[in-house]
């Protein structure tokens, strides 16, 4: 288990060779596993942040593994890992993000159930998803400019949720 075990699976998987913006679905993955690990979050976070999009998400259609591949995942981030990424990719966006602050639910995509976290579920969840958009805004000026406001907002409303070093690291791009 380690980054590059997962690494490997990306590479086996085509993640190098599909499409994102700032380069490949690979480039962006290994960026926002870098960025992760460089603010002295576990591990199993930042390897998190390595696969996040192994299943697809929500606002990625591409998958690198079925659901029915979670073993291949786990064997080679680890259960703490795989089991952040099953979750963030299961996030249906429109129903959890806004109000999971308050309600700190998770409503999925995959099966439409709803799981309640607790902080320390929710805290390499939201840390992922922060720091996945702000690669994103950074590589896009564009998705920046549409949706800055929303991530300002959302990620404000996140910032008990979140790792200190993470909301300071959005307040500085998104400039909060």
């Amino acid at each position: 288990m380690s980054a590059d075990d997962v690494k490997a699976l990306l590479h086996e998987r085509g993640a190098a060779i599909i499409d994102h913006p700032g380069g490949t679905l690979y480039t962006h993955l290994v960026r926002v596993h870098d960025r992760l690990a460089a603010h002295g979050l576990p591990t199993g976070t930042a390897l998190a942040g390595l696969a996040h999009a192994a299943y697809g998400t929500d606002g990625f259609d591409t998958a690198l593994l079925t659901l029915d591949e979670r073993d291949l995942l786990r064997s080679a981030a680890g259960p703490d890992a795989e089991r952040i990424v099953h979750r963030y990719a299961a996030t249906l966006r429109k129903a959890t993000w806004r109000p999971l602050a308050q309600t700190r639910q998770l409503h999925s995509r995959f099966d439409g159930t709803v799981e309640t976290l607790t902080a320390a579920e929710l805290r390499p969840l939201v840390d992922v998803s922060i720091v996945n958009e702000l690669d994103l805004c950074e590589q896009n000026p564009d998705v920046a400019i549409r949706y800055g406001d929303y991530f300002r907002t959302l990620f404000a409303s996140w910032a008990d949720l979140a790792s200190p070093q993470v909301v300071a690291d959005a307040r500085a791009v998104l400039t909060f």
